[in-house]
């Protein structure tokens, strides 16, 4: 069984988490499925020096080249994936969600999701395959799913108050649990929204990637 990691970059501040990507990827091979890696061929919104977490003004980086170093150079463009391809589908967190896969960081409610992770994401919808947003990720669910979709990103008031603005039903959710819309298969965990440490992160990520692959 295989199935499609969607990555946004590398590195928390401007791509993808690296602790939520890598966890997610361990759980996945440990429960015996084959992730396979996907990122947007596109610019980075920007680029953060992750020491002194400062923009780095005018420098530039790729979404898929960046999202390769998490997956070990083995990741397709998504614009050229095929939903039927994949049982299901995984969206690690880190600001990279909300600041390339969607500008969800910049306009909040009023946020457009990027046009060949919009495309993917419905067409997995629109198949009744399961999928899981992890951390920030879970801010693009309303544009995918529409009105009443339950969802979680823990308890952060402004993120659930702009998801709720954008038709979602926020539920607050512990960082090792998570939040399930079992019709539209449809599974969220805060992971790094809320955890302290990585053991934290794991403990959520794994049971939201166990409760996903229940769903197929």
């Amino acid at each position: 069984m295989k199935v499609a990691v969607i990555l946004s970059g590398c590195g928390v501040f401007d791509g993808a988490e690296i602790h939520e990507s890598v966890l997610t990827m361990l759980a996945l091979v440990r429960a015996g499925v084959e992730p396979e890696f996907l990122a947007p061929d596109m610019p980075q919104l920007h680029v953060v020096n992750h020491l002194t977490g400062e923009v780095a003004v005018g420098e530039t980086r790729n979404v898929l080249v960046e999202s390769a170093r998490i997956a070990r150079g083995k990741i397709k463009d998504i614009a050229q994936a095929n939903v039927a391809d994949y049982a299901a589908v995984f969206f690690p967190g880190g600001f990279g969600a909300a600041k390339n896969l969607s500008d969800f960081a910049i306009k909040g409610a009023d946020c457009q999701i990027q046009a060949d992770v919009l495309r993917f994401a419905k067409g997995v919808a629109a198949a009744g395959k399961p999928a899981c947003y992890i951390c920030i990720a879970p801010a693009m669910i309303p544009q995918v799913y529409g009105s009443g979709t339950a969802v979680t990103i823990g308890t952060d008031e402004a993120t659930a108050a702009a998801i709720t603005a954008m038709g979602g039903q926020h539920i607050s959710c512990p960082v090792k649990e998570f939040v399930i819309d079992k019709d539209k298969k449809l599974v969220s965990t805060p992971a790094y929204m809320l955890a302290e440490n990585i053991a934290e992160a794991a403990t959520g990520i794994e049971a939201a990637v166990k409760a996903t692959l229940a769903l197929i």
